[in-house]
């Protein structure tokens, strides 16, 4: 398919998370994958996050994970990778993807997957 960029759909969602290791950022990721929560997570290890945590200055190693969704999608990924989530107030974050300066086929592809 080969769209223009004014045909892209609107509302791509990307989901950035903290785990404790790679092998939890993949098993939330393939989870959420089955239940066509998401197209498509990034995982990458070696993170190092440093943090004020029950009122000490701590610092951990850390895998950042990158979950790609629709608006439409983004509430009930959340609310499954909370949910699958080891940590007591895990990070998940949704941050608007500007769909005007983004790959219109890739956008395409991920509403696809995600319906």
């Amino acid at each position: 398919m080969n769209m223009q960029m004014d045909e892209a759909p609107e509302g791509l969602i990307l989901l950035y998370s903290t785990w404790p290791d790679g092998a939890a950022a993949e098993a939330a990721a393939r989870a959420l994958l089955e239940e066509r929560l998401i197209a498509c997570a990034n995982i990458m290890p070696a993170g190092r996050s440093v943090f004020r945590w029950e009122g000490k200055v701590t610092a951990e190693a850390e895998t950042v994970a990158l979950f790609k969704t629709t608006r439409a999608r983004a509430g009930d990924a959340r609310t499954r990778l909370v949910d699958l989530h080891p940590y007591d107030e895990p990070c998940v974050l949704a941050l608007p993807v500007d769909t005007a300066a983004s790959a219109a086929g890739f956008l395409a592809w991920v509403a696809r997957e995600t319906a």
